[in-house]
């Protein structure tokens, strides 16, 4: 069973829809004291940092989410609350995967960086299997995750930057997996299969 975080932003139903394109229903959880019965998690966002890190705390997740010890997975703005701190708000994240969320330096280039741009797996991991250098996903962003050891795959506009991070059972994508055509749905099926 997979749980889809109810963050209240507004991707929910948009990964829902992906992950029934793949014949799984998720189940969007409201309750953070039901998440430990669920096999795997997706922690969706979009949004302001501040806004949607104090939302979680508010409501709990917070706890729920650093003792959940299987598959988790944060989606955009869910991938960068896992992190350790925002410049998005100034604003503390969950602390799970080493890192900062800085604003994006794209120099010329157009921010936010929005549409599809190449990755590039930099480290072997379940979550890349079958992905290629070069493969195209879709990115709606303005702040992300340097490039560090927790860093799967990267991506380059303006400057490079992580587009998947993991550590233990924990990981994250920068861009929209469910917006990412045949690429995003061999992620998110690598997802439902990683074992931790």
């Amino acid at each position: 069973m997979i749980a889809i975080i109810n963050t209240g932003c507004a991707n929910i139903n948009s990964v829902r829809f992906a992950f029934e394109r793949l014949g799984v229903i998720p189940e969007v959880l409201s309750d953070p004291n039901q998440l430990a019965k669920f096999d795997r998690a997706v922690l969706p966002g979009v949004g302001h940092a501040n806004v949607a890190i104090k939302r979680l705390n508010e409501q709990g997740w917070k706890e729920a989410i650093n003792a959940y010890q299987k598959p988790l997975m944060g989606i955009c703005l869910g991938m960068q609350m896992l992190c350790d701190y925002s410049e998005e708000g100034d604003v503390t994240g969950l602390g799970i995967i080493d890192g900062s969320i800085k604003a994006l330096q794209t120099g010329d280039l157009t921010s936010p960086h929005m549409g599809w741009n190449n990755i590039n797996v930099t480290k072997p991991h379940p979550l890349t299997q079958g992905i290629s250098n070069d493969d195209q996903v879709y990115f709606v962003h303005s702040f992300a995750h340097e490039l560090n050891d927790t860093t799967l795959a990267s991506c380059e506009y303006g400057q490079a930057f992580s587009a998947i991070i993991a550590k233990d059972n924990y990981a994250g994508m920068q861009f929209h997996p469910e917006k990412s055509a045949k690429v995003g749905a061999q992620l998110l099926t690598n997802f439902m299969q990683w074992q931790v």
